[in-house]
C-alpha cells in the first residue's frame, strides 16, 4: 500500500490541469476523485486526459469530464497476489481500496519490480549545428552540451534506458567523433549503440535513410537531440501499438493570447466580441514512433522533414496519430532555454 495515496485525492471541481499535477508529483499515474467525506466518485489517469484532449477538452476544464465513474475497486479483504492479478487482468496500474464506499487506500503496480527489455530501436538526431546557442557550440556539439551534470543526449539516453530499451542509433554530422567518443559503443551503461553519419544535413526524416538493412523489425522510436523531458517512453510506444498506428507523433500543448479584443461579426453586423482571447494547439513535440515500413519510404541521402514524411503518410491514407504530451518537454533552441534548463533539471528528477 502507498503511503503517499492521500495525495492522490482531488474532488470533481479540481481542473484537468491540477489533476496533471497531482499525477505528475506523486508518480502513481492517477488520481481518485472523491466527495468531501473521501466518498469515492471516480478516477482519471493521465489516459484517460489524453484522450480527452484529444476531443478538444481544455486542462482548465473539470477533472470530472474526463474521470472514470466507474473505476475497478477491492476491499482490503483482498490479497496482494489477487491485487496484482486483477490489475494484469484489467491492464491497469492501480486500484482504489474501498470500505462501504470511502476511499482508505490506493494499490499500485510498481513498474520498477520488473522492467520489461524493450528491442525497438530508438534513433537519436544528434547532428545539429546548434547555431543559436554559440559560442557554447563552438567547439562542442550541442548533444553534449550539459544540463546539471550530464550533456544533454546522455539525460535522454538514461530516461530510454530506464524505460526498458537497449538498442540506439545515434545521428551525427556536426563534431561527430566528440559525441561517439563520449558514449562509445554504450556498453558502460548496458546497451548497444550505433552510429549513422550524415555526410551533408538531411532532414529530421531523411536521416531514416542511413539506417543499417539489419534494424529489428519494430516500430522505431525517433527523437530531436536537444529536447529535455520527462516523458515516459514506453507509454508513448504502448499507445503507438494500442491504436495499431503507421506512425505517431508526440505533441504538446500551446497557448497563445491575442493582444487585442477579437471581433465576430456577419454582414457587417457584430456578432461577439472576446477580450484578448486566448487559444489552443498542438506543436510538435519532436518526438515519433515509425513503423519499418514508414521508414523503408526513405531513400538513402534523400533529404526530407519527419512532418513532410507523416503528411506523405497521411495523404496515402495511413493511420497517423497524436499523442499530446503534458509531461515537462522543453526544446532547448535557444540560450534562455539553455539557462531555464539548468533551473529546472533541479527538480525532474533525471
Amino acid at each position: 500500500m502507498s503511503h503517499k495515496w492521500q495525495n492522490t485525492l482531488i474532488t470533481p471541481k479540481n481542473t484537468i490541469r491540477e489533476a496533471l499535477e497531482v499525477i505528475d508529483r506523486e508518480a502513481l499515474r492517477g488520481a481518485i476523485i472523491v466527495a468531501p467525506n473521501n466518498k469515492l466518485l471516480g478516477v482519471v489517469s493521465d489516459g484517460d486526459i489524453r484522450r480527452g484532449i484529444l476531443s478538444g477538452i481544455s486542462l482548465d476544464d473539470c477533472v470530472s469530464k474526463v474521470m472514470n465513474t466507474k473505476p475497478t475497486t477491492a476491499t482490503t479483504e483482498v490479497s496482494k497476489g489477487q491485487l496484482i492479478e486483477l490489475m494484469e487482468s484489467k491492464e491497469i496500474l492501480s486500484i482504489p481500496i474501498i470500505e462501504a464506499g470511502i476511499v482508505v487506500g490506493l494499490q499500485t503496480l510498481h513498474e520498477s519490480l520488473s522492467i520489461q527489455k524493450l528491442d525497438n530501436p530508438v534513433f537519436l538526431m544528434a547532428g545539429g549545428f546548434g547555431t543559436r546557442l554559440r559560442p557554447l557550440t563552438n567547439n562542442c556539439p550541442k548533444p553534449l552540451l550539459k544540463v546539471g551534470d550530464k550533456p544533454i543526449l546522455e539525460i535522454t539516453l538514461l530516461n530510454f534506458i530506464k524505460s526498458g530499451f537497449i538498442n540506439f542509433y545515434i545521428s551525427t554530422h556536426y563534431m561527430p567523433e566528440m559525441i561517439m567518443n563520449h558514449f562509445g559503443d554504450g556498453s558502460k551503461w548496458g546497451v548497444n549503440i550505433t552510429y549513422v553519419y550524415e555526410d551533408s544535413p538531411l532532414g529530421t526524416g531523411g536521416a531514416l535513410g542511413l539506417l543499417p538493412a539489419d534494424l529489428p523489425k519494430l516500430p522505431l522510436i525517433m527523437m530531436n537531440g536537444d529536447i529535455l523531458t520527462n516523458v515516459n517512453f514506453k507509454k508513448v510506444l504502448d499507445f503507438h501499438n494500442n491504436e495499431s498506428a503507421d506512425a505517431s507523433m508526440c505533441v504538446r500543448e500551446y497557448e497563445y493570447q491575442i493582444p487585442y479584443g477579437v471581433i465576430q461579426g456577419d454582414a457587417g453586423k457584430i456578432t461577439s466580441m472576446a477580450e484578448k482571447p486566448t487559444q489552443f494547439f498542438h506543436i510538435n513535440a519532436g518526438i515519433y514512433v515509425v513503423n519499418p515500413e514508414v521508414i523503408k519510404q526513405v531513400k538513402t541521402n534523400e533529404k526530407i522533414d519527419m512532418p513532410t514524411l507523416l503528411e506523405h503518410k497521411i495523404e496515402a491514407q495511413g493511420n497517423v496519430m497524436m499523442f499530446p504530451i503534458h509531461e515537462y518537454w522543453l526544446d532547448i533552441g535557444r540560450m534562455e532555454d539553455y539557462q531555464r534548463a539548468q533551473v529546472d533539471i533541479v527538480s525532474l528528477g533525471l
